[in-house]
């Protein structure tokens, strides 16, 4: 849900995503950029509680997935402000991290990913090659962004059995959560039902 990164949604509305969706269904939840660009991880407990008690309809059901947290670009490697944020994450929830600044993908802070089970989250693309497919938790969040070999940010045939064959490795882990972020052209619906191919092919 990208909607809670911009704005705290009504715990009517998430009540309806519960009841509208299907038996299976998953919802990652994108937390508010309130916590991650503007506090930039200050202050966590009283934003994550707000974020909470408007998902409670959501929380703890079968379709309660991950949370994402995407940092902005600007913002650098802090081993200190990380380590604060991570202990105020209840650890009930899944949690993964998406950097996108090259300072972050460092031992130390994998480390810190780690210690408290929260995920590296593997944002696929090409202007950020610095991107790690470091493994820090039993599961781990892969957001396919823009593909470098497709037209316009399409992912070709051969980038999808390339990540096929990433993926299927990864789960020897645990759990992987896969979305395409690339939604102009219908391409993310496209991109994601042939990688679910690839699969049933295997």
């Amino acid at each position: 849900m990208n909607s809670t990164f911009y704005r705290l949604p009504k715990r009517e509305a998430v009540a309806n995503w519960v009841a509208g969706s299907p038996p299976g269904f998953l919802f990652a939840i994108k937390v508010s950029r309130y916590l991650t660009h503007v506090k930039r991880l200050r202050d966590v407990p009283e934003g994550l509680a707000n974020l909470d008690d408007r998902l409670e309809p959501l929380l703890r059901t079968e379709k309660m997935g991950p949370l994402l947290w995407q940092l902005p670009g600007a913002f650098h490697r802090d081993d200190d402000r990380l380590a604060e944020a991570l202990r105020a994450l209840p650890p009930i929830e899944r949690h993964g991290f998406e950097f996108r600044h090259a300072s972050w993908f460092a031992e130390p802070v994998y480390a810190l990913l780690r210690g408290h089970g929260v995920a590296l989250v593997i944002g696929d693309h090409p202007q950020r090659p610095f991107q790690s497919h470091e493994l820090t938790a039993d599961w781990t969040f892969v957001r396919f962004h823009y593909g470098s070999r497709g037209r316009g940010g399409n992912y070709s045939e051969t980038e999808l059995r390339e990540w096929a064959a990433r993926v299927r490795s990864f789960r020897d882990r645990g759990d992987v959560y896969c979305y395409f972020n690339n939604d102009w052209e219908g391409y993310a619906v496209r991109n994601g039902l042939r990688l679910r191919e690839l699969f049933e092919e295997r």
